[in-house]
């Protein structure tokens, strides 16, 4: 204790009438919270460690923890806010940038929220999902401007590469070494089953995963890990990692503890030493440049696969996309200020970015206006939470979603928020063996197709309400959307009109 000392946050409370010492807290908490205390003959906690992961109050058999958060804080300040204190005592302790894992905690706008579905009534009836057939299909990739035919009549469809989706969502980018190998298992397996796709992340593809890949996007970052040709002719499409939305203009650090033998294997590095990518692609400076990678990938695989750039949702990022559109990429990903990662400096999480409605329907917007809407595909990301989310998006201009925090709560997660300690109770973001085994793939591919197929539903629900019947048709239908509570500014750059208008 010393200067910096601030009560934990979190209190374990114990029940000691129910208590059993039957140790399972202890055995179950990689943070070492739980002990038991031969002297006292009970069980015990040091609180400082814990993080409210839940999983000693999920496994207890008698019911007896909770967990609580502390309301013993430093006095209160609307300007010097307890975490904000907590920070600068680290930082004065320690003298090193602050880590943080998952998207973005502040309490910042959640557009998501402040938008709503318009639905039809009499003059447009709306369309009963359960009796009428209702389109969830989508496929991303370039899409002609106007349907050509031969010299019979017959309809010419020689249209490049495209992806086919069972429905307008994937999963995101986690790669190898960030999360699991079950927890990777569990996302090939349910993408497969769903007619979906899922992204590796940049940690290159485990060998036991090759077999689901026409439905894996292999994803080649600026550190280049795992990147060669079979791992590019093995998936669906290949996606060059420009940026990402919990931290734009920054590369990525997987610590060497998490570079064990199989993921020091598929990331083709040393075992041990950290994975570090630069922040800038140093062979990529310019839209001509991009254009240059573009297509050496596109040569790699002999133009079979389409290929997507993931950019980060920045303040200019229609005049990006813009220029993404013209360098000869097919689909654009657009992540988020939301959106979640293994491990990010806390300034850049937190500060750093725009909001992916905002930069969805600014991008949309920005396509038409030059023409080129039909040139790329786009994918939302950065906090898509729920069915309605996905619908709202793809009103907003997107084809199609990604989802990556949503997912990993299927799994288990408990958005305790650090990953990047290696430590997950729940066997998702960690390569320790004793906690990796209790993420059971067949259970968390099983609750991954069940969210889909949850989500799938109301998706055609809420279609069907609108009195729609297919995604193309609700694809930048922005008169479909109304927003409450914003501002002129924010319904200008969103496109839609205020609820009673």
């Amino acid at each position: 204790m010393g200067v910096e000392f601030i009560y934990p946050e979190f209190e374990v409370i114990r029940n000691e009438n129910r208590c059993i010492a039957c140790r399972v807290c202890e055995r179950q908490c990689a943070n070492e919270v739980h002990y038991y205390s031969e002297e006292r003959g009970i069980m015990m906690s040091d609180e400082s460690k814990c993080v409210n992961c839940q999983r000693c109050v999920s496994l207890c058999p008698t019911r007896a923890l909770k967990i609580v958060k502390s309301d013993c804080t430093l006095r209160e300040n609307a300007n010097w806010s307890n975490d904000t204190i907590r920070e600068i005592y680290k930082q004065a302790n320690s003298g090193g940038v602050l880590l943080s894992s998952m998207g973005n905690p502040k309490p910042l706008p959640v557009y998501w929220d402040r938008i709503l579905i318009n639905a039809s009534q009499v003059t447009n009836p709306p369309i009963d999902p359960l009796r009428e057939p209702m389109e969830t299909r989508v496929f991303l990739g370039k899409r002609p401007e106007k349907i050509r035919r031969d010299e019979n009549g017959r309809i010419i469809c020689d249209l490049p590469p495209q992806i086919s989706l069972a429905m307008p969502v994937m999963f995101s980018a986690m790669s190898y070494g960030s999360i699991s190998y079950n927890a990777h298992a569990s996302l090939a397996r349910a993408a497969s089953e769903l007619g979906i796709l899922y992204n590796t992340g940049e940690g290159g593809l485990h060998e036991d995963f090759y077999q689901y890949g026409p439905h894996t996007v292999v994803q080649v970052a600026s550190g280049r890990f795992g990147v060669h040709e079979d791992y590019l002719q093995t998936g669906a499409a290949i996606e060059i990692k420009m940026g990402q939305g919990a931290k734009p203009g920054i590369g990525g650090h997987l610590p060497g503890a998490k570079i064990t033998g199989d993921v020091s294997r598929t990331r083709m590095i040393p075992e041990g030493s950290d994975a570090i990518s630069p922040a800038p692609h140093h062979d990529i400076y310019s839209i001509e440049d991009l254009r240059q990678l573009v297509f050496s990938l596109k040569e790699a695989t002999n133009y079979t696969k389409p290929v997507i750039v993931k950019v980060a949702a920045v303040h200019n990022i229609a005049a990006i996309a813009s220029g993404i559109a013209r360098s000869g990429a097919d689909i654009i990903a657009i992540d988020g200020f939301r959106g979640g990662t293994g491990a990010a400096p806390t300034r850049i999480r937190d500060n750093v970015g725009i909001p992916i409605e905002l930069a969805l329907a600014s991008v949309d917007q920005r396509l038409r206006d030059e023409g080129l809407r039909n040139n790329v595909s786009l994918v939302a990301a950065g906090s898509i939470r729920s069915a309605a989310d996905v619908v709202k998006a793809i009103a907003l201009g997107a084809d199609a979603c990604y989802i990556a925090t949503a997912a990993l709560l299927a799994l288990g997660c408990h958005l305790c928020r650090t990953c990047q300690s290696g430590k997950c109770n729940w066997g998702i973001a960690t390569q320790r063996p004793d906690l990796v085994k209790r993420l059971n793939p067949d259970m968390g591919s099983e609750r991954l197709v069940n969210l889909m197929t949850a989500w799938r539903h109301e998706i055609m629900e809420l279609m069907g309400g609108m009195g729609i019947n297919s995604i193309e048709a609700l694809r930048g239908n922005r008169l479909m959307l109304r927003g409450v509570g914003l501002t002129d500014r924010e319904l200008k750059i969103l496109g839609i009109s205020h609820a009673g208008e």
